[in-house]
């Protein structure tokens, strides 16, 4: 049964056109996630479906007396009621009963009232929906029915416009990113919850455990064209790559027919028959197509990090407070040398505020935390940009210099930078505030950065940023040799680059687990239930390691190794420069790619051999 069309629809803001017509369908019972870029309009599209704008062309038709829900990005929360006032300010007909036997129970004396309000329970069936309202409240922690909404947090605030969603059952369901603010305990119910309940979903997403265990259809907006996958994410992987393989073999067929019709174009006499003409035309078509480029501006950050000392930083018995609530307490950790940890627990267990007392933004209550003094962080949190009125995006980045220094001594341009993180020429001079969220995310990203950090901090990264920016993220912190310190409730992301956790229990308890988050989850599931919440306090503590000293032949090695990086960070930088001949035969290429490859492959074992022999120095 069809839901809803969405037949032709374009939209543009100003000289800006996001999408042309678009048209798609949602059935009952379906699924769906809705992938593209930042920027291309995503957002636009779940509003016009919603209702709450309308396109430029085209239509979108809904079945009569469906009905639809929208969680957006914004509050639309009336913040004078308080939350069970919210629940029930509804035209939610078993909603309305369940309110009026709560009324009833709170006036024990009139019997009829409450008779009448148990009978309607009775015939509504009204108790197993009063059972699950509630359980939906438990699970997203909005357990104090009494609390104005004008006292709620922000992720409080997405939370409860969250439960009032999935309270009210609508018909279909659209969600703008459901699992920002929820902390991993909360993701997981949402997730197991959409598995099981007959909903019809159409979302955007960036949590790609989420798209593969709930979505069952994936709808991609690229390059102005949409391609519909029936399949989870997976599919949805294996598939795109088959379809940008069979793209690219009909680029290189018109490539080949292009160079062919050119020696003819240019051969041709000046008079021109019918025949002639046509060929003529058909050459224009074909020299359209072989100049088509996909647009994938895979970001190269190659951005210079100074190489650090042998004190990185230490935390020595540190301990944290707010009134009752304890966060830290005689906490120990030395970092090492290209260590990557994830931060994981619950909202509100104080993973922000232990940022914040390593960056020194926060004072301790008790003990000491030092920082190395070739230490740079660089700090991503989750309060974003805060450009100047009137600021474009180019000015933003020019704040840092005109020029960036990149490895190997080379620069580049603010410009190209802003390029390589998928800002065009053009878009570089649009106002920071016309931006969307995603790409002011991406844009903050940068700013981060380029101020060369050895060690990086990063508060819930990837909010707001699309699946592609996450994968180029990902891609560079993969390559990032210094230190990485990360709160995210993406665990695709954090299984991808981390190496161990923090995982924060509350009441100032912290777990070193050696794994990812993956691992973490199966060991959490492998634990007797009894046992479950019993936290072995000795691991509060983690006690630094003993550093080696350096036998004689080390000493050696380490001596040469930094002049070998340099010879094969010269060499690989000489077969770069080679591939922009374009007289090169493929056989050449084929031989220049060889090469690099190798100089690669040794540059990374001499980089990780360096690493590994400092990592054994003494203080």
């Amino acid at each position: 049964m069809n839901y809803l069309s969405v037949e032709n629809i374009s939209k543009s803001y100003g000289e800006v056109e996001l999408f042309r017509n678009i048209s798609f369908g949602i059935n009952k019972d379906q699924k769906i996630a809705f992938i593209a870029k930042n920027g291309t309009g995503k957002t636009s599209i779940l509003n016009i479906i919603a209702g709450l704008d309308t396109p430029d062309t085209g239509q979108v038709i809904s079945r009569k007396e469906i009905k639809i829900a929208y969680l957006s990005q914004k509050d639309a929360l009336n913040h004078n009621l308080t939350i069970e006032e919210t629940i029930f300010e509804s035209d939610n007909e078993t909603l309305k009963i369940i309110q009026q036997y709560e009324q009833a129970l709170q006036n024990p004396n009139n019997e009829k009232a409450y008779q009448k309000a148990f009978e309607l329970m009775e015939q509504h069936n009204a108790w197993d929906f009063e059972t699950q309202y509630k359980q939906i409240l438990f699970k997203l922690k909005l357990e104090n029915l009494n609390q104005k909404v004008s006292s709620l947090s922000g992720g409080q605030l997405k939370r409860l416009n969250l439960a009032v969603i999935l309270i009210h059952k609508p018909d279909l369901l659209i969600l703008d990113e459901p699992t920002n603010h929820l902390d991993l305990e909360m993701i997981e119910w949402l997730e197991s919850f959409f598995k099981k309940e007959k909903i019809t979903l159409f979302m955007v997403t960036h949590d790609r455990y989420f798209l593969e265990r709930v979505c069952d259809e994936i709808i991609e907006l690229d390059q102005g064209q949409l391609y519909t996958y029936k399949g989870n994410y997976s599919y949805f992987l294996q598939k795109k790559e088959e379809r940008i393989a069979q793209e690219q073999s009909s680029l290189e067929k018109a490539k080949n027919l292009f160079k062919k019709e050119l020696d003819w174009m240019r051969r041709q006499p000046k008079a021109r028959t019918t025949k002639s003409k046509s060929r003529i035309d058909d050459f224009f078509k074909i020299k359209e197509l072989a100049h088509k480029r996909r647009d994938n501006h895979k970001v190269q950050l190659e951005i210079n990090m100074e190489r650090m000392g042998s004190k990185i930083l230490e935390l020595h018995s540190i301990s944290k407070s707010y009134g009752d609530i304890k966060i830290l307490d005689n906490f120990e950790y030395v970092f090492k040398r290209g260590e990557r940890i994830g931060i994981i627990g619950k909202n509100g267990s104080g993973k922000s505020s232990f940022l914040n007392i390593i960056t020194q933004k926060e004072p301790v209550d008790k003990g000491k935390v030092i920082v190395g003094e070739t230490i740079k962080f660089g700090y991503y949190t989750q309060d974003g940009i805060n450009p100047k009125p009137g600021q474009k995006v180019i000015e933003v980045i020019k704040e840092f210099g005109e020029y960036i220094p990149l490895t190997k001594g080379r620069k580049i341009s603010a410009g190209q930078l802003l390029e390589r993180f998928l800002f065009s020429r053009k878009r570089q001079y649009d106002f920071v505030e016309k931006l969307s969220g995603g790409e002011q995310k991406r844009l903050y990203l940068c700013t981060v950065l380029i101020q060369n950090p050895n060690f990086l901090i990063l508060d819930e990264p990837t909010n707001d940023l699309d699946i592609i920016t996450l994968n180029v993220l990902e891609n560079f912190l993969l390559d990032f040799p210094g230190c990485l310190l990360v709160v995210s409730h993406d665990r695709y992301f954090m299984d991808k680059i981390v190496d161990h956790l923090f995982v924060f229990r509350g009441d100032g308890v912290i777990e070193d687990f050696p794994g990812n988050y993956t691992d973490f989850r199966y060991y959490e599931d492998s634990k007797p239930k009894e046992t479950s919440n019993n936290i072995k306090k000795t691991t509060t503590k983690v006690k630094p390691s003993t550093k080696a000293k350096l036998s004689y032949n080390e000493k050696k090695e380490f001596s040469t190794i930094e002049h070998d990086i340099e010879v094969l960070e010269k060499e690989k930088l000489e077969i770069e420069a080679l591939f922009t001949n374009e007289t090169l035969s493929a056989e050449e290429i084929n031989d220049l790619s060889s090469k690099l490859q190798k100089v690669i492959k040794e540059l990374e074992e001499k980089e990780e051999r360096w690493f590994e022999l400092s990592s054994k120095l003494e203080d």
